[in-house]
């Protein structure tokens, strides 16, 4: 059976640099897969893909050799166990607030007697090359969970979440962090404020140990955030790379540009 290499790398302290997918294309899998990422996250938390395409996205990306990881819509059961059963080799936990909030997500992503996972499904141990048999004894070491930080909540619960067993990364949601930390008057953080509640994830990381890790949109921010010890690291999206390329081609021949803002993907 297969290891997961993100999984090793980032429980020996080696940063891991990876992109969201979120156009639900297999085609453009097959290409993001191939460009030297070692992670592609498929999102279905904010992308309209079904499960019928999570799972031929699961394979294109590895049979590439690359580790596809999966963003859930919500840490329950049903969502987690669809996905690692259809091949996902992680899962990416959105809104992870509270201890129990986090204790539910992980027994979802482990057999027994660690976890809850029911046994089943065809198509997880053909990702990994192995037989139904070794994917069942071995998909507890292998599988990689990584819980959202996303509020101040999530924030002040976070050494505790971060030192739970199964814990194996932190990964923060910058927009949804931001959006709940705006004040009743609807007032956002300041940047000093927001960068405060960022450190205060990294601290906590590594007092815990846990590898923490967010979502950028160069790579300069990437190498400030590595040299801070920030290592679960995504930059943009498949979505964000094209838009930006057009943009620049557009730009460079004095084109008049679209209405939309497209900044933000």
């Amino acid at each position: 059976m297969k290891k997961n290499p993100v999984k090793a790398a980032l429980s020996a302290g080696k940063p891991q640099v990876g992109t969201w997918l979120s156009l639900g294309n297999v085609f453009a899998a097959r290409l993001m897969a191939r460009t030297g990422f070692p992670w592609l996250t498929v999102d279905l938390e904010h992308s309209p893909i079904g499960w019928d395409s999570a799972g031929l996205l699961f394979g294109a990306i590895a049979d590439a050799g690359c580790v596809p990881l999966a963003r859930v819509p919500r840490g329950d059961h049903d969502y987690i166990k669809r996905v690692l059963d259809a091949g996902a080799h992680g899962i990416v936990v959105p809104m992870i607030n509270t201890v129990e909030e986090a204790k539910i997500a992980i027994a979802a992503a482990k057999y027994p007697p660690t976890g809850n996972r029911s046994i089943g499904g065809g198509l997880a141990s053909m990702n990994y090359d192995a037989s139904a048999g070794d994917y069942y004894k071995y998909a507890n070491d292998e599988v990689l969970v990584v819980l959202q930080t996303e509020s101040p909540e999530g924030v002040d619960n976070a050494e505790e979440i971060y030192s739970l067993p199964g814990v194996d990364a932190i990964f923060v949601g910058p927009n949804d962090l931001k959006w709940q930390m705006k004040a009743p008057d609807d007032t956002d953080p300041t940047p000093e404020e927001f960068e405060a509640m960022l450190q205060r994830v990294l601290a906590a990381g590594k007092k815990t140990g846990t590898p923490v890790g967010l979502h950028v949109q160069t790579v300069e921010v990437v190498e400030q955030r590595i040299a801070e010890g920030w290592q679960f690291i995504a930059l943009g999206s498949e979505l964000k790379m094209m838009v930006t390329g057009a943009q620049e081609f557009v730009s460079a021949l004095n084109l008049a540009p679209s209405a939309g803002d497209l900044a933000r993907y």
